[in-house]
């Protein structure tokens, strides 16, 4: 027998749309693009050879169309990896459960998302411009730790080495490693050589988490040169940013495929900054649309 989901746990708005994104089944596409301005939802939707609908709530806005006979889904996420978990949960409610019984639907449909945003480069190669794809993503939000199977969508040797070149705190919760999945990787990157293979920090904050220093001391002063000097089996870090380990992590757990791919706007290493990025976000908007 399906599980039934109570009210509570299901909260299914009046017209029959999620809590949240106020989106309903028949809105949702099998391809998901996720930003985190929802300002940037209608720059991509504008790309659009039709659009079907535009939904928005508080920092959530969702456009659904078709781009060259493709139907995708553009979906706002805000900032931060507790803004993913709802993000990413309630797509899958929208996929997977039946909203008039409140049951699992008997057979598993599968969503492609692609997480776009910008980020901070850690590295000398990855200087403004770079297009980093997270091959792996390091969570320092914990979000994974509270879902049941977590280890079984990990890279868990790489998260004992990082542990302990850090210096990890038990404190601060431990951090967990989620893969991409390689086949949307591959997808996506197409043999691009814009396209740089990473590993990204997915920070649950933008200022101490990130290494960033005004008024309030870090806790460790040394973290970022840490993060910039680890390397595992051939890997470095090559990036900050504040979502892609939920992306990656949360999707692979309900059986979706998922990626990041970010542009480098600020080189933390070189302690550049480009804040006239948008051409080239464009630019990275439109490889994404053609390849998902």
């Amino acid at each position: 027998m399906s599980t039934y989901f109570a009210p509570s746990e299901l909260i299914i708005n009046d017209d029959g749309s999620c809590f949240h994104l106020h989106l309903k089944p028949e809105q949702l596409a099998d391809k998901v693009i996720l930003v985190g301005d929802p300002g940037r939802v209608d720059t991509i939707a504008k790309l659009f050879d039709s659009i079907e609908c535009t939904v928005s709530n508080r920092e959530f806005r969702t456009a659904t169309g078709l781009y060259k006979g493709k139907r995708i889904t553009v979906q706002s996420t805000g900032i931060g990896c507790d803004n993913i978990d709802i993000v990413i949960n309630e797509l899958d409610t929208l996929a997977n459960i039946d909203y008039s019984t409140r049951t699992e639907k008997p057979l598993h449909r599968t969503l492609d998302i692609v997480r776009i945003g910008t980020c901070g480069g850690l590295q000398p190669f990855t200087p403004l411009g770079t297009y980093l794809c997270s091959v792996k993503s390091i969570g320092f939000d914990g979000l994974l730790n509270f879902y049941a199977g977590r280890d079984s969508v990990c890279d868990l040797d790489f998260e004992r080495a990082f542990i302990a070149h850090m210096e990890w705190p038990t404190k601060k919760g431990a951090p967990y490693v989620a893969n991409a999945n390689p086949d949307l990787l591959k997808r996506i990157m197409a043999d691009d050589d814009r396209m740089v293979p990473g590993v990204t920090i997915a920070c649950n904050g933008f200022y101490g988490p990130q290494g960033r220093v005004l008024r309030a001391p870090l806790a460790d002063p040394n973290q970022n040169a840490k993060v910039e000097s680890f390397e595992y089996k051939g890997m470095k870090i090559t990036n900050f940013e504040m979502e892609s380990s939920a992306v990656a992590g949360l999707s692979a757990l309900l059986g979706h495929r998922a990626m990041t791919v970010c542009m480098v706007i600020a080189n933390r290493y070189a302690k550049e900054m480009n804040t006239d990025y948008k051409p080239l976000m464009k630019e990275l908007i439109i490889r994404i649309l053609d390849r998902i």
